[in-house]
Formats: C-alpha cells, sequence, structure tokens
C-alpha cells in the first residue's frame, strides 16, 4: 500500500505511578532521518526507540517526542536541580546585564526552569525501571501504529491523485493520436515538395535521396513514442496499485514518461500536438511533485 512521508502520530500510556507521553510526527526526506527528543534518564534506550522507528516509517525525517510525567505518589520522586537552576539563573541576570537592562527575578527563574535537565528524578530500583520502559515501549509503538496508519491514509489520497493525472495524460495522448491522422497529410504534403526539388537538380544523388528520405520518415514519425508512452503509463498504473510500490520507483517511471512526451513534442512539428505535449508536461509535474512525498 502506497504511503506518505507526512504523519503525525500521537499515544498517551498510564499506570498508576507514571504518565507517558509520545508524539511523532514526519515530514519529507531522501532519507531516514530520526531526531529523538528525550528525558535525560532514559538517554541510554534512545537506540532501542530509533531501531522501532526504523523498522516501521522506514523513510522521511521523523520526530519523536517522550514525556514521561510522575503522578500519586511517584510524583513526589521528582525535585527541582536547586544547583542547575541556580547557575541558569545567574547566566541568565548577567547575560541581560550585558545587554544593557535588568531583568525581572521572577521572568529569569520561569526561564532557568525551562531549561534542560532542570528537575531530577530520584534513582528508581531495577524492578520499577523496567516496568517503567515497558510502559514507554507500549506508548511508543502506539504512536508509531498510529503515525504510520495516519501515512497509509495519506497515501491513499495521494494515489487518486496520481491516477488522475495519469488518466488526464492518457486522454491526451489519445487526442494526439487523434490529430496525427491529420498532422500526417500535412507532412507528407510537405515531404512530397522537398523530394521532388531534390529530384529536379541537376547535381540528384540517388545515395543522398535515400538518406534523406529516412532522415524525415524517422523524424516526423511518432508511432513508437505513443506505443512506448502508453506502456510506461499502463507500467505506473501497475506499480502503483502494487503491494511494492514506493516513492522512488515511480519517480523513475515519470522520468521515462517525461523522455516519451518530450520525444513526441519534439517530432511532431504541429501546434496542436505541441499544445497537448504541453498540457502532458503540467500533468507529468504534478506527478512527480507528489512522487516526492512517498516512502
Amino acid at each position: 500500500m502506497l504511503k506518505s512521508m507526512t504523519g503525525f502520530g500521537t499515544a498517551n500510556v498510564e499506570s498508576e505511578t507514571l504518565t507517558v507521553t509520545v508524539e511523532i510526527k514526519t515530514l519529507n526526506s531522501k532519507f531516514l532521518d530520526i531526531y529523538c527528543r528525550i528525558p535525560r534518564q532514559y538517554s541510554e534506550r534512545e537506540i532501542e526507540i530509533r531501531n522501532r522507528v526504523t523498522q516501521q516509517l522506514e523513510r522521511g525525517k521523523v520526530e519523536l517526542n517522550l514525556s514521561v510525567q510522575p503522578k500519586g505518589q511517584g510524583a513526589g520522586t521528582t525535585i527541582v536541580n536547586r544547583e542547575l537552576v541556580s547557575a541558569y539563573f545567574l547566566d541568565l541576570n548577567l547575560t541581560s546585564k550585558e545587554l544593557g537592562f535588568d531583568a525581572n527575578p521572577t521572568e529569569l527563574l520561569s526561564l532557568a526552569l525551562q531549561m534542560p535537565n532542570a528537575y531530577q528524578t530520584a534513582v528508581a530500583d531495577e524492578g520499577s525501571r523496567e516496568q517503567e520502559w515497558e510502559l514507554i515501549q507500549q506508548a511508543v509503538a502506539q504512536a508509531i501504529e498510529n503515525c504510520d496508519n495516519f501515512r497509509q491514509q495519506e497515501g491513499q489520497l495521494t494515489a487518486d491523485k496520481l491516477l488522475s493525472y495519469i488518466e488526464a495524460i492518457r486522454s491526451l495522448l489519445t487526442q494526439v493520436a487523434e490529430q496525427d491522422v491529420h498532422r500526417i497529410p500535412a507532412v507528407r504534403e510537405r515531404l512530397e515538395k522537398q523530394v521532388s526539388d531534390l529530384m529536379a537538380a541537376d547535381n540528384f544523388d540517388p545515395n543522398r535521396f535515400e538518406q534523406e528520405l529516412i532522415y524525415y520518415i524517422e523524424k516526423y514519425d511518432i508511432s513508437e513514442e505513443k506505443v512506448r508512452l502508453t506502456n510506461h503509463l499502463d507500467y505506473f498504473t501497475e506499480t502503483l496499485e502494487s503491494a511494492d510500490s514506493n516513492g522512488k520507483k515511480l519517480n523513475f517511471i515519470s522520468q521515462e514518461i517525461g523522455r516519451e512526451i518530450n520525444t513526441v513534442g519534439s517530432k511532431a512539428n504541429d501546434a496542436t500536438v505541441q499544445r497537448l505535449v504541453v498540457q502532458m508536461k503540467d500533468e507529468l509535474e504534478k506527478i512527480k511533485e507528489q512522487t516526492l512525498n512517498i516512502v
């Protein structure tokens, strides 16, 4: 199933002593780029959290925020890190004086309390830490699952858009084929005139005549391009609906579609076909933009 790289998922898990909240946001990225914001006391578990994210989210810029709040009797285990907060306060106060103004002490204290590691949590025993970690794992797993579901929903919307763009190109290609019926007589007329002028020349060279004839036939004929473009459109649709569909593969196919469209435009030598080619290119650009947001 097609998945968007844009996603959001959150989970809230509680026990008698702890409330764990996990929030995950994902955006476009060429590779998997994970940024974790977790409490310092759980920093040794970051690799495990990253591995869980990698297994399911695969690709994109991922921002994970983990919040662990004690409650009930466990709330008393969290205290202010007075020494560090005092250092923050003094540094902020000194900074304000260097900048030429006196800051409000209450505001400075509020800022100091928001700084990293302003609070300390009493060290729990091994059994309690394992219970906390199980709760965190559960919340992380739920948030990842919710984010993945969000991506699938967005992916389905993207797939619908891509199909509409492909069908628009297919419809324009049908119009090109219809115009080609009228284009060919005009091309034939120009070719016959050029051939007549060439044969009437005193220095007529049969070998050169054959070369020129082959050149013009190849220059104006777009039959192969129409067939290849149709095949590429079919392949794009099949890939889009397949289980192993991904953004990189669809982008590669769209590049092949673009090559055939460009060749049709360069060989058509017809104003109507040129306008249709411009419209096809417009639809193709929409496809390329959408494939950049697919996992």
